[in-house]
């Protein structure tokens, strides 16, 4: 898909504090516009970008939702995360200069390209900028050591609890409900990320409704009872 040449600018966007260094002088800010160049729309269901793909720049979501995934040698597709607006997504092609994992819109979405090179030279002349990037990129090795805990040790419901809890809590930081989220992922996406059959997603969700934890009407998700998946995942509430 060709990027459609929609000038963008940082400084007017709503989700700027989510996705770029806060405190820039105003001249940092101007040259940061003068950055991310275009917007790209991309169409539920289609690709931002493909497994194998050259890497030549990371994108700030705008808005939309979307899941990496990979395919596994036996032809399973594996999803490997569900990104939002205010994230930045195709880090994973910075290592071999080609992307690792195919990326796909859980609906229309709108993202903003940040050519890498030139990001690579601004975050050089700007430090508060590579910090941020630093920041980015280390978000997303603690993200990944999450998962591989997640997977690694807990039982389904605490699988399940930690993902809507880490979910809702994204979603709040964007000024959403703490309590409700219609997810835009299948059950069957959310079973492969947590290493869960789909039925085990069911039931589990059916459980949880069933204890009046939540309350599940299709996609759309009513948390009633917050500490009690704090308490099955056992993590101590956040202040």
């Amino acid at each position: 898909m060709t990027p459609q040449a929609i000038k963008v600018a940082c400084s007017n966007c709503g989700l700027r504090e989510l996705c770029m260094p806060v405190g820039l002088t105003g001249n940092d800010m101007g040259r940061l516009d003068d950055l991310v160049a275009t917007r790209r729309k991309i169409k539920r269901g289609t690709p931002l970008f493909s497994n194998g793909e050259r890497f030549n720049a990371l994108y700030a979501i705008r808005t939309g939702f979307f899941k990496t995934s990979i395919a596994t040698e036996d032809g399973r597709d594996q999803v490997t995360g569900f990104q939002m607006a205010g994230e930045i997504i195709g880090l994973d092609g910075i290592v071999g200069d080609r992307h690792t994992c195919d990326a796909i819109a859980l609906e229309d979405a709108e993202v903003c390209v940040m050519p890498y090179d030139r990001l690579e030279e601004l975050s050089r002349e700007v430090p508060a900028l590579q910090n941020h990037v630093h920041k980015i990129m280390s978000r997303e090795i603690v993200r990944e050591h999450g998962v591989m805990l997640l997977l690694g040790s807990m039982r389904a419901e605490e699988r399940l609890a930690a993902f809507l809890l880490n979910l809702v809590q994204r979603l709040h930081v964007r000024g959403f409900s703490q309590s409700e989220l219609v997810l835009r992922m299948t059950r069957e996406e959310i079973g492969s990320y947590l290493g869960l059959k789909l039925e085990t997603v069911s039931r589990t969700f059916s459980k949880f409704a069933d204890d009046g934890i939540v309350e599940v009407r299709q996609r759309h998700v009513r948390i009633l009872d917050t500490q009690a998946l704090r308490n099955i995942v056992n993590t101590p509430a956040c202040h």
